[in-house]
């Protein structure tokens, strides 16, 4: 069972948690040192995580060594993500730590297809006012201010609270996050031009403004499943993607103290 954003079983599991953890007991799991709360859009991403060897489950919630982790499916999108993560804020408190996971289209050739990295920046691309040239963002058209936090020059940083050590190892990646799919050759030559994006996603933005405002430790985890603009599905690796992210989800929560 996956615990969504809306739903009386989850939402009753995650309150026995709360009510019982510092007791000592959840079930048939002890207490424990770290709550994880995992976001994905989708039910197929979030299989990256019940797929990790050693983790336990618990009615809706899952356990890791020492760690209670709780997956949150939002559905696709910066509107859903961001109502779903702060429904579940608002009623059932601060995790430890949050990870976003997921996958996501590669503008270049590298991050190749398989590749799993950490989101080093974000930032909402298709937030603005549209011209023959683009899209004009935000801060460019003077409705907002680049530098008003969370944002730094109107991006977002993919992580927040954890030490350099914690993701050595992992290549990291400038994002976007974008409401549509692209797909024509032209917005995706402008992109590159303006931002020069090595991933794209449809939620990694909103997941990183709410994590940096709630003043929660983050980060996001993305593997490459396919490369921008390639509709072509047979040319997608998605199983490998999930396959990857899941090792990678592995090696984070063996970090955690």
């Amino acid at each position: 069972m996956t615990i969504r954003a809306r739903g009386g079983r989850a939402k009753t599991v995650i309150k026995q948690y709360q009510n019982t953890c510092f007791s000592g007991k959840i079930g048939n799991i002890r207490a424990m040192s770290r709550r994880i709360l995992v976001v994905a859009a989708t039910e197929l991403e979030i299989g990256a995580l019940k797929s990790i060897e050693g983790i336990r489950s618990e009615d809706a919630l899952f356990s890791y060594a020492d760690h209670l982790v709780e997956p949150l499916v939002t559905g696709p999108g910066t509107f859903a993500t961001a109502y779903r993560l702060k429904e579940r804020l608002s009623e059932h408190g601060r995790p430890h730590i949050a990870i976003n996971i997921g996958i996501a289209g590669s503008y270049k050739k590298e991050p190749a297809i398989g590749s799993t990295v950490v989101v080093r920046s974000d930032l909402f691309e298709d937030t603005g006012i549209e011209s023959d040239v683009g899209t004009i963002n935000m801060f460019e058209a003077g409705l907002a201010d680049p530098m008003d936090f969370p944002f730094n020059g109107g991006r977002l940083a993919g992580y927040g609270g954890m030490t350099e050590k914690f993701i050595e190892g992992f290549t990291l990646a400038d994002a976007i996050t974008v409401n549509r799919v692209t797909t024509r050759k032209e917005t995706i030559a402008w992109i590159e031009k303006k931002y020069n994006p090595a991933i794209e996603t449809m939620e990694g933005a909103a997941f990183s403004y709410i994590c940096a405002v709630e003043k929660i430790d983050f980060l996001a985890l993305r593997s490459v499943s396919n490369l921008v603009g390639e509709r072509n599905k047979s040319l997608w690796n998605i199983p490998l993607a999930i396959e990857n992210l899941a090792l990678s989800l592995k090696i984070l929560f063996d970090r955690l103290d």
